[in-house]
């Protein structure tokens, strides 16, 4: 997914031009080994999906962002790249971004404190510009933490549930996309309606972005991936699509047999294929198309018709990758 190819705001790829140079900056301490540390997944590149909706949401895809505005985005990010930091710690990852994670790098220890430094400078850069957005991102900081506490709960649980599910997701990804649009909002002044628009807008994105993982997960390649398909099985962390098929009544008790413990290659495989073999993937895609409908009815108060055009391309962009069911 090109985000700027489905965004069609060109005024935007430009802004986000602008901000790569100020996120390096905004990371350097003059310390040549903590600088290598903090800036290397910056440097590795990325998507900057959370920037493109912090400036898209802030300019409408019009004006040029302001220097407040690029800021917004830069905090977002370093919030996300703060996160990745640690996720790997905790995954025991080895490759991020097609290099290696700075846990694999740089040993686990200098991670965290790395990823700590990351979310310091992201609360720095929020307090610098207002009260109303160093509180919301302490807010998001704090949905962040619970979306990953509800995930280590019932990792290994055959017994989550749906409600679990979304509890982890809405915390883990849904809520920075939902504050990165809620920073544009609070940069630009744009008024209440707007700004709640925005932000439902963001929260219903991160959800159809996590669904897509989790069904590609289970459905794409290992080369599509850069990992072994069906990874989360073997780490236990059973998603949407699992959490179906396990009610399935052909083959939800053979998979309950496999899961709840580590996970060899050739039992990782087996309970991919016995996943894909029920519905869940299907059901998984609808419960996406449903959040895009709450996104589209949300948009439909904006007062930008490029900026309404933009970001539902934007999204539907994620159902691409989508099988037809």
């Amino acid at each position: 997914m090109n985000p700027h190819e489905r965004l069609r705001l060109p005024q935007v790829k430009e802004d986000i031009g602008r901000l790569e140079s100020l996120l390096a900056e905004s990371v350097l301490f003059g310390d040549p080994y903590l600088d290598q540390v903090t800036t290397h997944l910056i440097y590795a590149g990325g998507k900057r999906l959370r920037p493109i909706l912090a400036v898209a949401s802030a300019t409408s895809g019009g004006r040029p962002a302001s220097r407040e505005d690029l800021l917004g985005g830069v905090s977002v990010e370093l919030m996300h790249l703060a996160s990745l930091y640690h996720d790997d710690v905790m995954d025991e990852a080895d490759i991020r971004r097609n290099v290696d994670s700075v846990n694999a790098r740089y040993g686990n220890l200098v991670a965290i404190v790395g990823g700590d430094y990351l979310m310091a400078r992201s609360a720095g850069i929020a307090a610098d510009l207002g009260v109303e957005v160093a509180r919301l991102m302490a807010h998001t900081l704090a949905w962040l933490t619970r979306g990953q506490v509800s995930e280590v709960r019932t990792i290994w649980s055959t017994d989550r549930t749906e409600a679990d599910y979304y509890e982890a997701i809405e915390g883990k990804t849904a809520a920075l996309m939902a504050a990165s649009c809620h920073v544009g909002a609070l940069t630009a002044g744009h008024p209440d309606v707007v700004r709640e628009a925005l932000i439902e807008f963001g929260r219903c994105f991160g959800m159809v972005y996590q669904l897509r993982d989790d069904i590609l997960d289970v459905i794409a390649t290992d080369n599509e991936l850069g990992k072994p398909a069906g990874q989360d099985l073997a780490e236990g962390i059973y998603n949407l699509p699992t959490l179906i098929a396990l009610r399935d009544p052909v083959h939800g008790d053979q998979l309950r047999q496999i899961l709840g413990s580590p996970l060899d290659d050739e039992e990782r495989e087996r309970a991919r294929k016995l996943v894909v073999a029920t519905s869940g993937v299907s059901a998984t895609i609808e419960a996406a198309r449903s959040f895009v409908t709450q996104a589209t009815l949300a948009l439909s108060v904006l007062p930008s018709p490029e900026l309404r055009a933009g970001l539902t391309s934007f999204l539907e962009s994620l159902l691409e990758d989508f099988p037809a069911h």
